[in-house]
C-alpha cells in the first residue's frame, strides 16, 4: 500500500464522521425564528415600563375606545390602555412558563434518574405515581385543583407543577434505562464506580438533552394552561397577564360588540406567538443535540 493510499484512508473516515454544521440544517432557520420571537417577548417582559405608553392599571381615556394613534389597541371597559396591558402581560405569562418549566422538569429529572437507575420498590412506586398522573385528564384536573385552592398566581404555579412533572420523568427514565445498558456504563459500574459518580458522570450527560428540551416544551404548555385558567376566573385578577385580559374581555361583554377585535384577537396572537417560539426553539434544540434525529 502506498503512502497516498494510507493518507486517503485516514481522511475519508474523518470526513464522513464529522457532524453536520449547525448552519446546514433546517433546524437552524427554525431555531433562529423561534429565538427571535422569544427575544422580542423577553424584552417586553423585562422592560414593559419603557415600551408601554401608559400604566396598565390607570384609567386614561373613555371606555371601549377603538384603536387610534394614541391608543393602538383602544381601551377596555374601564378606560385602560389595551396595548399597555398587552405589553405588561408578557411578564406574568412568561414568568409562569419559565417557573413551571424549570421546577417541573427538575422534579421529573430527579424521579426519572432514580426510577431508571435503581430497580427497587421505591422506583416501582414512583413510576406508578407517574402513570396515575398521566392517566388523569389534564384540563379537568387543573380546573378541579384550581377551584379547590382558589384564584391566585401562586396557586396556578403550584397546580401546573403538580400536573407537569410526570411526562418529563417518564422520558428521562427511558433515556436512563437505555444509557445504563451501554458497555461503558456497565464497565464503570464493574470497576467500582459509586452510584453518585456513575449517575453524574455517565447517566446525566445523556439525559440532560431531554431535560433541556422538556423545559422548553413544558413552559409552552404552562403558558397555554395559565391563559386557560385565568380565562376561567381561576387566576389572580390583579395580575396583568394575557389570560386575565381574556377573562375581563369575556366578563365585560367585549364579544357583544366590536371590542373583541382589538381586545381578544391581539391577546390570542401573543399567546400563540409565545407558544410557537418555544416549540420552534425546542425542536431546534432537539435536532441539534440529537444527531440521530437529523436528516441529510
Amino acid at each position: 500500500m502506498s503512502q497516498t493510499d494510507v493518507s486517503y484512508g485516514h481522511l475519508i473516515p474523518m470526513r464522513t464522521s464529522r457532524k453536520p454544521r449547525l448552519s446546514q440544517g433546517l433546524y437552524t432557520v427554525v431555531g433562529l425564528a423561534g429565538g427571535f420571537i422569544l427575544l422580542v417577548l423577553i424584552v417586553f417582559a423585562l422592560f414593559p415600563e419603557k415600551i408601554a405608553p401608559f400604566d396598565p392599571s390607570e384609567t386614561v381615556a373613555r371606555p371601549f375606545l377603538p384603536p387610534s394613534g394614541e391608543h393602538p389597541l383602544g381601551t377596555n371597559d374601564i378606560g385602560q390602555d389595551l396595548f399597555s396591558e398587552l405589553i405588561w402581560g408578557a411578564r406574568v405569562s412568561l414568568l409562569t412558563g419559565v417557573l413551571v418549566g424549570l421546577v417541573a422538569v427538575t422534579i421529573g429529572s430527579i424521579v426519572g434518574l432514580f426510577a431508571g437507575y435503581y430497580d427497587n420498590i421505591g422506583s416501582t412506586f414512583l413510576m406508578r405515581v407517574v402513570d396515575l398522573t398521566l392517566a388523569l385528564p389534564f384540563l379537568p384536573l387543573v380546573i378541579l385543583i384550581g377551584a379547590y385552592l382558589g384564584p391566585s398566581f401562586r396557586n396556578i404555579i403550584i397546580i401546573l407543577i403538580l400536573v407537569s412533572w410526570a411526562a418529563p420523568a417518564r422520558l428521562i427514565r427511558s433515556r436512563v434505562l437505555e444509557t445504563t445498558s451501554q458497555p461503558y456504563v456497565e464497565a464503570a459500574i464493574a470497576t467500582g464506580s459509586s452510584d453518585n459518580r456513575t449517575i453524574v458522570k455517565h447517566i446525566w450527560p445523556a439525559a440532560r438533552i431531554i431535560a433541556l428540551v422538556q423545559v422548553v416544551m413544558v413552559s409552552a404548555a404552562a403558558i397555554l394552561a395559565e391563559a386557560s385558567l385565568s380565562f376561567l376566573g381561576l387566576g389572580d385578577p390583579s395580575a396583568k397577564s394575557w389570560g386575565t385580559m381574556l377573562y375581563f374581555a369575556q366578563a365585560s361583554g367585549a364579544f357583544l360588540g366590536d371590542a373583541w377585535k382589538w381586545w381578544v384577537v391581539p391577546t390570542g396572537i401573543m399567546i400563540s406567538l409565545t407558544v410557537l417560539g418555544l416549540v420552534l426553539v425546542g425542536y431546534a434544540l432537539e435536532q441539534y443535540m440529537e444527531p440521530s434525529l437529523r436528516r441529510r
